[in-house]
């Protein structure tokens, strides 16, 4: 299995950027693709980016496809979102998730079996 730490979320002011750390250990942690999710208050968890193992394949959800940029350091294996020109529709909990590389791309949040906690991104108007 993989474990997963999200890290870097905080408040911005709408325009300002903000990046998003996912450390991911375990055995079989570099096999994994891995994705962001986030999730608003009284709204369904949804689909952000995701990166798959190699860090060549890169998924975006329209509403953030020109902002987010996700990146994958095979290395730090780690897992990185830069969000740029943030909105108040942004403000979420964020999420890092992995599933195995051998399936295929999905957006669904039950697709995916490893979660991290969490981390809070504010973006204030």
């Amino acid at each position: 299995q993989v474990q997963l730490a999200e890290s870097g979320g905080g408040l911005v002011q709408a325009g300002g950027s903000l990046t998003l750390s996912c450390a991911a250990s375990g055995r079989a942690s570099s096999f994994y693709t891995l994705a962001w999710f986030r999730q608003a208050p009284g709204k369904e968890r949804e689909f952000v980016a995701a990166v798959t193992r190699s860090g060549n394949g890169k998924y975006y959800s329209d509403s953030v496809k020109v902002r987010f940029t996700i990146s994958r350091d095979s290395v730090k294996n780690t897992m990185y979102l830069q969000m740029n020109a943030l909105k108040a529709e942004d403000t979420a909990v964020y999420y890092c998730a992995a599933r195995s590389s051998s399936l295929v791309h999905t957006t669904q949040a039950n697709g995916y079996v490893y979660w991290g906690q969490g981390t809070q991104v504010t973006v204030s108007s």
